[in-house]
């Protein structure tokens, strides 16, 4: 058997053949690959690229981590004061009080409406009737 290492004409990897002088692909995959792709655009064009030994691959330093959290602020900041306030999501506090007036003032459908438009609730706190202005 040969032991010399021969380069697939697919994705270009070395292997060592099984079969001597006939095999051109290092796998089953990446013959029928080679096959589908050259019976799709009629010529045999490699998948993957040569690997450059230029490329950099970056490694994570403090620099980066202080980059990447100041850029986070940045957007943030930016968010905030380019934001309208009624567009602002709601927070727990904002949502607790809304459900606390909520709960605290119960419509009441029986009585009519005043002249000048206040309607009658009752105060679940105080116990007494109150008028308030309606919201529109």
């Amino acid at each position: 058997m040969d032991t010399k290492h021969y380069i697939c004409n697919y994705c270009h990897e070395e292997f060592i053949p099984k079969r001597r002088y006939v095999q051109k692909f290092c796998s089953a995959t990446c013959r029928s690959k080679a096959h589908h792709q050259k019976t799709k655009t009629g010529n045999l064009l490699p998948v993957k690229q040569a690997t450059n030994s230029n490329t950099k691959i970056e490694k994570m330093s403090a620099a980066g981590i202080g980059n990447a959290a100041a850029g986070a602020l940045a957007a943030d900041v930016l968010k905030n004061a380019f934001t309208n306030s009624n567009n602002k999501p709601a927070t727990k506090g904002d949502i607790l009080a809304l459900r606390k007036s909520y709960d605290r003032y119960q419509k009441i459908l029986n009585i009519p409406v005043k002249p000048d438009g206040m309607l009658p609730y009752f105060d679940m706190e105080t116990k007494f009737l109150v008028y308030l202005k309606p919201l529109k």
